[in-house]
């Protein structure tokens, strides 16, 4: 049975030919072009992309909060178009958890920290909610700061107390929409280290962010365009055992690989310094097979 499984690999996330259209009474916005995607539990991935190219759609949809127009999406074994108003409700209760850019969409600002984070579990019939509370304050280092309120908490603290609610139910996948946008660099780097020791210890993560240099420290990072995934950077062999190490510059060093990524129909988007090199790769090009290489060049 063991190695059955390892033969099949279960992915917390798994998207096919995605598609969203936005429509309004003068015209349609598609935000979503067939985006394929499969996360493996216990990844951490970031998503990174311009503003329009889609990663926050594609977040809402497994975050639960917008429905997908056309495509496949399992998150947990569970299909999200085939999901009632109920279940839907309860997925999001219970599978997904979620850290806003927004600080006010995460927090009650007239409880204490955790009473906050208390107030989700009211909803799952979690037992000890005290305790689990206390537990997850000492997670993300805010033990000290149990009885504050939102007013006496800096962004980077109530983003802290935001990532301990997310965590409340036991969700298999932890969803963060530009978590650090709102902090300073040193208060970026600290929310990160967060993600890590999570992610460490066996939580499924996915950030959405605009931070290309924090980004550069996790292992996986999916870059969207267009509304599909264009490329993906993987962390170096020689850099994936030292990420607790202070001497790497995680904001400067080249620390991954870029790979363009090809879909089943055989698309694929050039990397933006590679058109810029071509002299603007669009229109008729020349391909050609050679020696184990693909080549494109300009008729």
């Amino acid at each position: 049975m063991a190695d059955e499984e390892l033969k099949t690999p279960e992915y917390m996330i798994d998207a096919e030919g995605l598609v969203k259209i936005y429509k309004t009474k003068e015209t349609e916005v598609l935000a979503l072009s067939g985006l394929d995607l499969k996360v493996e539990k216990g990844e951490f991935t970031a998503l990174i992309g311009n503003s329009g190219s889609g990663k926050s759609t594609f977040l809402n949809m497994i975050g639960g909060l917008d429905i997908p127009s056309a495509g496949k999406l399992f998150v947990g074994g569970k299909n999200l178009f085939r999901m009632t108003e109920s279940e839907r409700v309860k997925y999001k209760r219970e599978t997904v958890g979620f850290v806003w850019q927004n600080n006010a969409r995460n927090l009650f600002p007239y409880l204490t920290a955790i009473d906050n984070i208390c107030i989700p579990m009211r909803f799952s019939g979690v037992k000890r909610k005290k305790q689990k509370a206390e537990e997850l304050l000492e997670t993300v280092g805010m033990q000290d700061h149990r009885f504050s309120r939102l007013g006496t908490l800096s962004g980077g603290e109530q983003q802290r107390i935001a990532i301990a609610i997310a965590l409340a139910n036991s969700p298999g996948l932890l969803l963060a929409d530009e978590p650090t946008g709102s902090v300073d660099e040193r208060t970026g780097d600290q929310i990160f280290e967060i993600f890590t020791k999570l992610n460490e210890a066996g939580q499924t993560i996915l950030v959405v962010t605009h931070d290309l240099a924090l980004s550069r420290k996790v292992r996986r990072v999916v870059a969207i365009r267009d509304g599909r995934i264009s490329s993906e950077r993987i962390l170096k062999e020689s850099y994936a055992d030292r990420l607790k190490e202070s001497g790497v510059d995680w904001r400067n060093e080249e620390t991954q690989e870029e790979y363009v990524v090809v879909d089943k129909t055989g698309r694929l988007q050039l990397p933006a310094d590679v058109i810029e090199k071509m002299g603007g790769a669009t229109g008729r090009l020349v391909v050609s097979y050679e020696d184990g290489q693909i080549k494109l060049k300009k008729p």
